[in-house]
């Protein structure tokens, strides 16, 4: 089968753009490409499924555009994932096949993935504590059994992701999808359910003031949780792209600004939330007080940390989900203020309206009956052959207008 292969060298026979640039010329250095690889099979109580949409996320992206690169060499996250790799665990697919031990699914039911590779996915038992308690995000277990090294599906040789023609996967990881939830929009349910969990176990307080920093998926994600769950609290957005910035405003942002230059944005943001500014004697004025409950950083770079300390007020939270190198910011305000530093990592059992299940299960259940609406999030598609038009496509937004981006491997869905 085919399948877009990262961490070895594409076929001899791949057709390949000629290089426009640096960047362009860089991208076609990479160990990335479309290859044939070994059919993938339904074994034991594993399904095999055929992609309808494989979303590319926002690691995915650094991936492919060389951004993690520049990052230091001990980053403890390269013990969590094997190459080669075929990426894609942002996916709506297709039930083709049931192992020998699967249920619970029919051939022709489309499904939804919760990729991590947890205890169950690989087997072991009894699952570890943090599978008890459903943060299969913590699992214990991410580089043992037969599976190996790798967090979830995408990132290890031995479990590849949805950028191919077909997908194996533990019954375990599926959810069936409902006649009434469109592909468009059931290829969100992953990283929806990120910004789920951050929110939820780190709300605003009733009545309080958000900043979302970042208007990419997981950003306005962030938004459409907030204005459905936290109907009373106010949130601004910094966004980069004017397709970005539209949509946060349709989404229901009551304020969005640029990110640049930041000395304007801060004022604003200042101005919007009621912080009193106090220059330093060089960069950014800090608030103090400041009138910001919380940060939700989909971004995550010093940049944005430094930006949201600025802003928040005493004991507010910067939480932060964006994947991003390390690099020095100006972390006084953190002392001063008392501020609260929060990782947030994937999604796992969630409470929502005091109904306890699977986040991807609650996506579902509120895009069903109509209280999420993510429609126009995904704006592009291409087929797998077209890879280079979509990595240009992330690579360039402000003239793609590019927000969410999937590839079609099995070419149905491409319009």
């Amino acid at each position: 089968m085919r399948a877009l292969v990262f961490g070895d060298e594409p076929d001899a026979d791949e057709v390949r753009p000629v290089p426009a640039d640096e960047f362009e010329e860089m991208l076609l250095s990479l160990p990335f490409g479309l290859r044939q690889v070994d059919d993938a099979t339904a074994h034991d109580d594993w399904v095999l499924t055929e992609p309808i949409l494989s979303g590319i996320c926002g690691s995915d992206i650094k991936l492919l555009l060389g951004d993690l690169s520049e990052g230091d060499l001990d980053n403890p996250m390269a013990a969590f994932a094997t190459l080669p790799l075929v990426p894609g665990h942002e996916v709506v697919a297709r039930v083709v096949e049931l192992g020998p031990g699967a249920e619970g699914f029919e051939v022709g039911q489309r499904v939804v993935l919760n990729p991590w590779l947890s205890c169950t996915p690989r087997g072991i038992e009894p699952i570890c504590p943090a599978c008890v308690t459903g943060d299969f995000n913590l699992c214990w277990n991410f580089t043992t059994g037969e599976i190996g090294n790798g967090l979830h599906v995408g990132m290890t040789t031995k479990a590849p992701g949805a950028w191919a023609d077909r997908m194996a996967v533990h019954q375990s990881q599926l959810f069936a999808v409902p006649d009434g939830v469109p592909d468009e929009l059931a290829v969100l349910a992953d990283p929806f359910c990120v910004a789920l969990h951050a929110i939820i176990r780190n709300p605003p307080p009733p009545g309080g003031r958000a900043i979302v920093y970042g208007a990419g998926t997981l950003g306005l994600d962030s938004i459409a949780v907030l204005r459905a769950l936290y109907p009373d609290v106010d949130v601004a957005v910094v966004a980069r792209f004017p397709a970005q910035a539209a949509l946060a405003s349709a989404f229901g942002a009551s304020l969005v600004v640029d990110h640049e230059p930041r000395a304007e944005s801060i004022e604003v943001l200042a101005a919007w939330s009621g912080g009193i500014l106090h220059a330093a004697l060089d960069g950014l004025p800090m608030t103090h007080p400041g009138g910001v409950d919380v940060v939700y950083d989909t971004v995550a770079k010093p940049e944005t940390f430094e930006m949201g300390a600025r802003l928040l007020g005493q004991r507010g939270k910067i939480v932060y989900t964006g994947v991003a190198t390390p690099g020095r910011w100006e972390w006084t305000p953190v002392y001063f203020k008392e501020l609260s530093i929060i990782g947030s990592n994937a999604f796992g059992i969630e409470e929502v309206g005091g109904i306890r299940q699977h986040a991807i299960a609650h996506y579902l259940d509120m895009v069903e009956d109509g209280r999420i609406d993510l429609s126009g999030l995904l704006t592009h598609r291409f087929a797998l052959e077209n890879w280079w038009d979509a990595v240009r496509a992330l690579a360039h937004p402000e003239d793609s207008g590019a927000l969410k981006v999937a590839f079609v491997p099995n070419g149905a869905s491409l319009i």
